[in-house]
Parts: C-alpha cells; structure tokens; sequence
C-alpha cells in the first residue's frame, strides 16, 4: 500500500522539536530549522559565527576571556535582553529570530543594534566556554547551547556539534 508524505510525517511536531535537535531539547516556539534558512541569515550573522568558530578550533579558549562591559550590558538592557548566563533556551530561540529580522531591517540603527548584540553575545559564549560553563546558575538558563548551535549551522567551517 503507498503512503503518503503526511502519512509518515503525521506524528512529527513541527513546533514541539527540531530535526536539528538533541534528544532532550523540545520548545515550542518556531523550530531551529525553520530559523536555519540560508536565504534568511544576514551576512553579518555568518561573519561573527566564522569568528566564533575560528577561534574555538585554534584556541578552544584556553585562556580566561573578559566579561562584558557595563556599556555592552546597557545595550542588552535597551532591548530587554538578559545576559547569556540567565537565558532559557526559549528566550534565545526568540532572541535569534528578532535579531535575524532586525537585521535584515532597513532601520540603519536598529541594524547597528542587531550587529552590536550578536558580538556581545559571542563575547559572552566566548567567557562562558573558557570557565568551562561554570557561571551558569541553573539547567534552565541554557540559552548558550543554542546560540553555540546557531553559530555552527550558520558557520562555513565545519565543526561538531555542542
């Protein structure tokens, strides 16, 4: 008997995982591969993930890096935005997709911002990686999983997954 594509595909919840996602992440908001279109990712997104990617491979952040600035924080607090220490999964998901929009906004400014907060938030993941994760309060505050994951997928240089 022929099944069709919906027949097979009917017990797979587009919003409750991702074929991106481990075993034990579900969310319900928009699916990682949804927030994944090529097409979609502003270039300046990739650049700050090659960066990112670049100087794990070589580094692997041996060395203890700064933590951010009052100034870098009063930008995540302009927007509501907590530091990446206090993020749910959820809440970076939500974040990711408002930066990716905003930055392909034609609001010069609001661009600016979308650049400035993405390097803060690679600057974060960069210190947390180098004290080995130890700052993280709590399993809930695990928004740096998937910032980390969005740099990999969004990144041309291969690396395995965190």
């Amino acid at each position: 008997m022929e099944t069709t594509i919906l027949d097979r595909k009917s017990d797979f919840g587009i919003t409750s995982k991702s074929a991106f996602s481990k075993d034990n992440e579900t969310f319900s908001s928009c699916s990682f591969a949804s927030m994944l279109e090529r097409h979609k990712t502003p270039g300046s997104h990739r650049t700050i993930a090659d960066n990112y990617i670049i100087i794990k491979k070589i580094y692997k952040f041996q060395s203890v890096m700064q933590r951010i600035t009052s100034s870098e924080r009063a930008i995540l607090t302009k927007y509501n935005f907590k530091t990446l220490e206090y993020t749910t999964k959820e809440d970076m998901y939500r974040e990711l997709e408002l930066l990716r929009n905003w930055s392909l906004s034609e609001n010069e400014a609001l661009k600016n911002d979308s650049d400035s907060i993405l390097r803060i938030r690679a600057k974060e993941l960069k210190f947390l990686d180098s004290l080995g994760y130890a700052v993280v309060s709590s399993e809930i505050n695990q928004g740096y999983s998937v910032l980390a994951n969005y740099f990999v997928e969004i990144s041309k240089y291969p690396v395995a997954r965190f």
